[in-house]
């Protein structure tokens, strides 16, 4: 296969005297197609040769055929899309940051030194001891602290007996995956009338085959779990440990440690709560923190630091191993650590602050009905009467993004929503207003939306049962 390409470049030597933009005649390439089927091959490809502002032009006006989350508010409950601030990015794009992960200790101590301080803020913020950076997402870090559990038990010989994790109805998905994938039965216990983890529910389930219950606080309806001291106490009463999922910390932060309230294992989830990018399949990062009886079972590598203010990463003596390749994805830690730096703790204070006070002030401002509350940085509406699913379409004509739908199922056609802490009163109310106007929309008005999309709506049960994988197939979609 022969590839034409009309080269064009900008010289870099110091003559002026010729012009700077140098035009020179098509070229062919000669790639090799041996294996592939004659279909999948073309006998050659000319590229276009077009201008810089046709360029921009083009990738500026595909990126407002979606919504991003510079484009506004994106208030996805429990998933947590914030803005992520421009600082963080250069740091990360100085090429001091830019180092081979096989460097040895000595030849990376800046670096070490940062991953090591980030440690010592992770684990003040929640009330642990040692924490690990290793783990890659925020499922990973669930995952980790699974696995620690269970290298926990089975030191203590129990392993084989304590077969179960404890999961409340309400808490998010992954627990639920993390728990099975650890190679736990999971035993769902249900919510109160009030939203909050049933007692007499999980005293019937607690017993000699627990494990652990997992847990957010605040939980995925944006209530505080008031009896949280006595459901550590029944936990740990039946030998089995507490972890707390760190996706609602962004309530909590500089008021309230889950160390403090009895956790044993937490993940962080950097970019639900220190402004890391989230999406795309990654590159993320999920920390995992302990209490100090469970430092040993750490993923490998920790940071530690010598008496001569040396930096060195060390393996715990009983660790886990390795949840992901080196210390983790670093230059994504670096991000978090700089933005808990810049903040310092007044700041991440007044984040948590304005975090619960967006979200009530939204709350107050929406026109559907919130059967939990009082709620913390989220809550969760109820569609009743509309299909949540066709709510979020028909938002997209407002120029905001949707909530999340359909989940938690403790409230009929949910709408979780979470303004985050960085939305202007301005924005808040020009969500409210979208959410406002759907809720007006009679049944024929909402079934016909998205209308000014790039997008119509689509056939949801097609797409999933029979996909069109082959873009050639795919017709342009009529305006």
């Amino acid at each position: 296969m022969k590839i034409h390409e009309q080269a064009r470049w900008y010289r870099r030597d110091d003559d002026l005297t010729e012009p700077l933009l140098v035009e020179k005649d098509s070229t062919t390439v000669d790639v090799s197609v041996d294996g592939l089927d004659d279909s999948l091959t073309r006998d050659e490809l000319t590229l276009p040769n077009i201008a810089e502002p046709e360029v921009a032009a083009h990738y500026t006006r595909l990126s407002q055929m979606t919504f991003g989350i510079e484009s506004g508010p994106y208030p996805l409950g429990s998933c947590t899309m914030k803005y992520n601030p421009k600082f963080t990015e250069r740091l990360a794009a100085d090429p001091g940051a830019h180092v081979h992960p096989d460097l040895p200790d000595e030849a990376c101590q800046g670096i070490l030194e940062i991953m090591y301080h980030l440690q010592r803020y992770l684990a003040r913020i929640c009330g642990m001891d040692r924490v690990s950076l290793q783990p890659p997402a925020g499922a990973a870090g669930e995952f980790a602290g699974i696995l620690i559990c269970r290298a926990f038990h089975a030191d203590n010989g129990e392993d084989g007996q304590r077969t179960e994790v404890i999961v409340p109805a309400s808490a998010h998905g992954t627990n639920f995956a993390s728990a099975a994938m650890g190679g736990y039965e999971v035993v769902t216990v249900p919510s109160n009338e009030e939203g909050r983890v049933d007692l007499e529910a999980l005293e019937a389930a607690l017993g000699p085959e627990t494990a652990a219950l997992m847990l957010t606080n605040p939980n995925t309806l944006g209530v505080i779990e008031r009896d949280i001291e006595e459901i550590a106490s029944l936990v740990h009463e039946a030998g089995g440990l507490l972890y707390y999922d760190g996706a609602n910390l962004n309530a909590l932060l500089g008021r309230a440690r889950p160390g403090d309230m009895g956790f044993d294992i937490t993940h962080y989830n950097v970019h639900k709560t220190f402004a890391t990018p989230h999406g795309g399949g990654g590159p993320g990062a999920g920390p995992v923190g302990v209490t100090d009886r469970l430092a040993d079972y750490l993923p490998d590598p920790v940071v530690t630091v010598d008496d001569d203010e040396t930096y060195r990463r060390v393996t715990p003596e009983r660790s886990i191993g390795k949840v992901h390749g080196f210390e983790g994805n670093w230059l994504v830690l670096l991000k978090a650590f700089a933005y808990i730096a810049r903040l310092g703790d007044d700041g991440l204070l007044d984040a948590s602050a304005k975090a619960v006070l967006n979200a009530n002030y939204l709350a107050e401002r929406v026109g559907y009905p919130i059967p939990y509350g009082p709620v913390q940085h989220e809550f969760v509406a109820s569609a009743s009467g509309q299909d949540a699913g066709e709510v979020a379409r028909a938002m997209l004509d407002y120029g905001v993004h949707p909530p999340t739908t359909k989940w938690p199922e403790l409230v009929d056609e949910a709408l979780m929503t979470e303004p985050t802490e960085v939305e202007t009163k301005e924005s808040l109310d020009h969500l409210a207003d979208a959410f406002n106007a759907v809720r007006d929309l009679d049944d024929d008005e909402l079934a016909e939306r998205p209308k000014r999309t790039s997008v119509r709506k689509i056939d949801q049960v097609a797409a999933a049962r029979s996909p069109v994988l082959n873009w050639q197939s795919i017709e342009t979609p009529k305006s």
